[in-house]
Formats: C-alpha cells, sequence, structure tokens
C-alpha cells in the first residue's frame, strides 16, 4: 500500500502567500489548472484563458475531488460552503504559490533550457537524480509562463533535488521564470537558429538564453556548450551576473566535462569522457551524439549540486528517448514488422540533423530500409525555405533510403533530393498516410519528425493503428 501523497498547501498557507482568503479549512495534495485532470486532493487553479476559462469549470473540478478552488471572480452555483482561495488574479495567484514553494523549499534546483535538447536533458538529468534522493521535475512540456509556476507550486517541500525546464519562442520569457525558479544550477544545452521568427539573429536567441542566470545566485554554477560558437558570448553574460562558476561541456579541449570519443548503434551510445580530470566510460540508452553532449551536461550539473557523478553515469544507461522526442516502437503489420522511431513533437535544423544520424545508425532488419518520413519546421522566418532545402546534404550523408514530406516547406527538401531518395511528397501529414503505408515493408525503420503544428503526429497514430489492424 503506497504512502499517503504529502499536503503541499493548507487554506491559511495558501492565503498567505496568495493574499488571498479563504472560505473554510482544507488541505491540498496537488495543484492542478485542468478540470478534466484534476485528481482528489488537487488545489483547482481557475486561470482565465483566451478560448476558455477556468472559472467556468470549478464546479466540476470539485466535484470530481479537488479539495478547493483559487477564484478571482465570483462562480454561480457553486454550494454556500464551497471550499475556495478568492485573490484578485488567479495567475497572479499561481505564480506567488509558485514563489512561496521555492522559499519554503530545500531542493538545490536546477534549470534546463537551450534551443534545443532541454526536455531530454531535463529528463535525463530528473533520472539520475531520482536514483539518489527525491526529485522533483516539470511534467512533460511544462516550460512556459504557466507551466513553470505550476510546477514549482506542485514541489513538495522535502524533495532534494528539483529540476526544471525554461522554454520560450519570444524575448523576455526566460529571465521572468529564471527569478522565479531561482537555480543553483543553470544549464543551456546549445544555442541554434531556432524561433528565427522571433529573433533577427542567433546571437538575439543567445543572449535570450542567457537570462536563464538572472535567477542564479552568485555562488551558483552555470552550465554551459564549449563547443558552441556563443558560448564566450555566455560566459560574459556569466561574468556580468558574477557568477563565480562556469563550467563547459562539450568535446572542445578546454571543456571540463569533456567527450573523449563515443559510438553510436540502434539501441543507444558507448562514451569515453573526462569529467572534471576523471576519466569515465558509460553508455547511454538513447542512440545519438546529442544525447550524449547533453548526458556531459547532465552529468555536470549532479557534481555541481553534490550528487554522485559516477553513478549518474552508470544509471544513464537506462535512460530512453520520451515519447515523441525519439522513442522507438516495435509495431507488427500486414506484411511483418517495422521500427518505428516517434520524434514528432518538434522540429529544428539541428534536431534534424540529429535525428537523421540517429535514423543512419539504425539497423533494418532482413531487406528493410531506413525510412524518413518529415513534416514542416515551423517558427523558423524568412528563412525557412531555405533552411529546410538545406537540409538535405546532411540526410544524404546517411544511408537512409527513402524520404517521405508533408508540408509547404518541406517540398523545398523533396525537392532538393535525387529521385531514387524520394518516398512521396503531400501538402498534409494525413494525406501522407496512405502513400507511406503502402510503401512499407517487413523490416523497416521508420523515423517520424517535424514541429507539432506540422500534425506529424496523425503518422505515428496511422503506424501505431496497423498493429491492431486499423487503417
Amino acid at each position: 500500500m503506497s504512502a499517503p501523497a504529502p499536503v503541499l498547501w493548507q487554506a491559511n498557507d495558501a492565503a498567505a502567500a496568495t493574499g488571498g482568503t479563504v472560505t473554510r479549512e482544507w488541505r491540498a495534495t496537488g495543484v492542478s489548472i485542468d478540470s478534466r485532470t484534476v485528481t482528489a486532493g488537487d488545489l483547482f487553479v481557475a486561470l482565465p484563458g483566451e478560448r476558455f476559462d477556468g472559472h467556468d469549470y470549478v464546479g466540476l473540478a470539485l466535484d470530481r475531488g479537488a479539495a478547493a478552488a483559487m477564484i478571482a471572480r465570483d462562480v454561480a452555483a457553486l454550494p454556500p460552503n464551497a471550499p475556495l482561495l478568492r485573490v484578485a488574479d488567479s495567475m497572479v495567484g499561481l505564480r506567488a504559490l509558485a514563489a512561496a514553494a521555492r522559499r519554503r523549499a530545500r531542493a538545490k534546483v536546477c534549470a534546463v533550457t537551450g534551443s534545443v535538447g532541454k526536455t531530454g536533458t531535463k529528463e535525463a538529468l530528473a533520472l539520475v537524480l531520482r536514483r539518489q534522493a527525491p526529485t522533483a521535475a516539470n511534467v512533460g512540456n511544462l516550460n512556459n509562463h504557466i507551466g513553470v509556476p505550476l510546477s514549482l507550486a506542485r514541489l513538495d517541500a522535502d524533495q532534494a533535488f528539483a529540476v526544471f525546464e525554461l522554454g520560450m519562442n519570444h524575448p523576455g520569457e526566460i529571465a521572468p521564470l529564471s527569478e522565479l525558479v531561482r537555480p543553483d544550477v543553470a544549464i543551456i544545452t546549445t544555442v541554434e537558429a531556432v524561433h528565427l521568427e522571433f529573433f533577427d539573429d542567433e546571437a538575439g536567441i543567445a543572449d535570450e538564453k542567457a537570462t536563464v542566470m538572472d535567477g542564479l545566485d552568485r555562488a551558483g554554477t552555470a552550465v554551459l556548450n564549449r563547443d558552441n560558437p556563443h558560448f564566450d558570448r555566455l560566459r560574459a553574460y556569466a561574468a556580468r551576473r558574477f557568477i563565480r562558476r562556469v563550467v563547459g561541456f562539450g568535446a572542445h579541449p578546454d571543456a571540463v566535462y569533456r567527450l573523449v570519443g563515443c559510438s553510436v548503434d540502434d539501441t543507444g551510445s558507448s562514451v569515453d569522457a573526462v569529467l572534471d580530470g576523471r576519466v569515465l566510460r558509460f553508455r547511454i540508452g538513447a542512440p545519438g551524439r546529442h544525447w550524449v553532449m547533453n548526458c556531459l551536461a547532465v552529468l555536470a550539473a549532479v557534481d555541481a549540486i553534490g550528487g554522485d557523478v559516477v553513478r549518474a553515469a552508470r544509471d544513464l544507461a537506462d535512460l530512453t528517448p520520451p515519447k515523441g522526442r525519439g522513442a522507438r516502437r516495435a509495431i507488427r503489420f500486414a506484411r511483418g514488422s517495422l521500427v518505428l522511431i516517434d520524434d514528432s513533437y518538434n522540429a529544428s535544423p539541428p534536431s534534424m540533423r540529429a535525428a537523421f544520424d540517429v535514423l543512419g545508425a539504425q539497423r533494418p532488419a532482413g531487406a528493410g530500409r531506413r525510412i524518413a518520413v518529415l513534416g514542416d519546421m515551423l517558427e523558423l522566418g524568412p528563412q525557412a525555405p531555405g533552411l529546410h532545402e538545406g537540409l538535405a546534404p546532411a540526410l544524404l550523408a546517411q544511408p537512409i533510403d527513402l524520404v517521405f514530406t508533408a508540408g509547404a516547406l518541406m517540398r523545398r527538401l523533396h525537392d532538393a533530393l535525387p529521385e531514387a531518395r524520394r518516398g512521396a511528397h503531400e501538402a498534409t501529414a494525413v494525406a501522407l498516410v496512405e502513400k507511406l503505408i503502402g510503401a512499407l515493408r517487413d523490416g523497416d525503420v521508420v523515423l517520424v519528425k517535424g514541429s507539432l503544428g506540422s500534425r506529424m503526429g496523425q503518422i505515428v497514430s496511422a503506424l501505431a493503428a496497423l498493429e491492431s489492424g486499423g487503417v
């Protein structure tokens, strides 16, 4: 029988944190902003949104077992004794809860950002730290101005470690998140040409990513990619913030956490590295050089917060790519079986190239082939057409047999490929499904990748449905 969930918020403590008032005593073991997923014991925070207002679902949340609801306006049809926390602004109230949770926490806190790789790095860091002590982390992609305070508000004061991913796509978004999280360690995985629709150039992206250090204590540690051309710019920012310790990771000879060599196969990566003077050989249960580099950052962070680096390196063997970010799945269908690599959650030029490397390292069974199914990369601004066409050299450098593309931008890549490599092109992901499935044969390895807005998840779902006899 599992232990009861710890109480995160008592009514009076939540009122003190937010400056609100409570209608009666209550105790919450969780915090939720979604009435559809609220669980018994949650404090439901009624947030206004562009399409929906959480205040319209307070009654439903309470019916589903919410311990109380934070509201900023009157809600009709509630019982007179409903457990409520009344505040002037529920979003401000959520941030106030988050700030209070951070003040009372004893956890050593790591913040992770970067143009690519931040979710995987967060998951890897949380994995190895959980093997050593109680550790919290934001769930999935809760990394924005709502997700981060929500995750902090859920932080149990007795956790030893906490890992928070901080995301952005516009200038000015990371600094307030960092100031709320107040990390002991800040990781910037890399700076790349991502979100160019909202930034003038990569230097602007680097400057925004650097603000993850705004909440970092001067005694904290900044973990930076030593191989990235913006390393000196980021290090200079740390110096202006009077941050005492900057640690570089990468293959660069001056990296403190330095890659000596790695070999990538279809199930993972074997690594030789020098970690702050210690020679280590370890295995990562996720294939790809990008995973290797990000795991060096993970180990640097573990070291900086006083964890066991050797144990963490060993535990990386159990790392698997998250759903939508490289997760592998074997699928049986009418003509045999295939391996699906689901990387459908996000896409950018550097992450595309990393995915091509992973697919190229796969070993199809029998007469199977390596097949890439690619959707548009979004938020790249005026450079988008050229960046899509520019993927061709990296793709052709790998032993990838067929390339299926979907979307107006991916048409540029389709046209840049030799005829022998072209599978098919369609305007949308769903329109591509029939041609892709018709081309499949036993032993194929299929990579599906694209930005979330390109809806490549529809193709993942269609391939998964083959196993149950669908499509």
